[in-house]
């Protein structure tokens, strides 16, 4: 960007419509007003296949950054809501881990440096015991895939009771104890779960000091998680990232969805600049926001 600033921003990919090639996603993102950007691997097979590329489509991609400019950094993994590391069923768990190993593999590749992980033992089944002891189980394996591969694993801080706080990712992070699973945050649900359990941003932020690796900048109303417009929600941004970067937090990733606007260009441009805005509000770089 034309500023020397403190921080890097980050686009999430499904801000973008499907119809356009990964190059043409590359360059909006950049032209948008972001540094990089968010790749998905989520629980569709179309997104999933991407993990089974060759040699001559991963090199295509990295092609594509060269040409133009933009990195992707980071990769939003959700594909485990389908296939969950915690799940008491012999062939999903093989998948889950198959899917792990691959999404390092492709991070490797690309050099991407962080996988956010997202915080489910199992999502489309009830969770007990067995399904716990499972995940944290199979964190341990994928810990040190990464471990083998120098990428870092970071869990997001989920809509579910099983883990939408930092201090509930931490259990994880302290059993794992392994400095390549850490906590990627999304603030905008842990402002919903504030509202829960009565506890601030700020406080459960406090429980994962030293842990934290990036963030996700998330707009969110009460009881409701997803397609909230910035500035519409109550997601205290300013305040949230001056915490983070009292921790050292340099990475944080915009979250955002296409749903078929029209004038989704416009509105991706606006939404780099609602949080450029509050970030260097955060970084101190002169400007005043609420």
């Amino acid at each position: 960007m034309a500023r020397n600033r403190q921080y890097r921003l980050g686009m999430y990919e499904k801000f973008m419509p499907d119809t356009l090639s990964m190059k043409e996603k590359l360059a909006f993102c950049r032209q948008a007003g972001f540094d990089w950007l968010e790749i998905s691997i989520d629980e569709s097979d179309a997104r999933l296949s991407r993990l089974d590329w060759n040699v001559q489509e991963i090199n295509q991609l990295r092609r594509d950054m060269e040409e133009t400019g933009t990195k992707i950094s980071t990769m939003c993994l959700s594909g485990h809501r389908k296939y969950p590391l915690g799940s008491p069923d012999a062939s999903t768990e093989i998948r889950s881990l198959e899917i792990m190993m691959k999404a390092i593999e492709f991070a490797d590749a690309l050099g991407i440096r962080i996988i956010q992980l997202a915080g489910y033992d199992v999502y489309y089944t009830a969770g007990n015991e067995d399904t716990r002891n499972r995940f944290l189980r199979n964190l341990k394996k994928a810990s040190i895939m990464a471990a083998q591969k120098g990428v870092l694993l970071g869990f997001e801080t989920m809509e579910t009771p099983f883990m939408d706080t930092v201090e509930k990712a931490m259990k994880y992070v302290s059993e794992v104890d392994s400095p390549y699973l850490q906590i990627y945050p999304d603030i905008g649900n842990l402002t919903n779960a504030s509202l829960i359990y009565g506890k601030s941003v700020l406080e459960d932020l406090d429980a994962g000091k030293g842990h934290v690796i990036a963030a996700h900048l998330k707009e969110t109303v009460p009881g409701k998680y997803r397609e909230i417009p910035f500035g519409t929600g109550h997601t205290q941004f300013v305040d949230d990232i001056r915490k983070l970067k009292s921790f050292g937090v340099r990475m944080y990733t915009g979250e955002f969805w296409y749903v078929g606007q029209p004038d989704w260009q416009n509105t991706c441009t606006e939404a780099a600049a609602f949080l450029r805005f509050r970030l260097d509000a955060a970084f101190q770089e002169g400007i005043d926001a609420e």
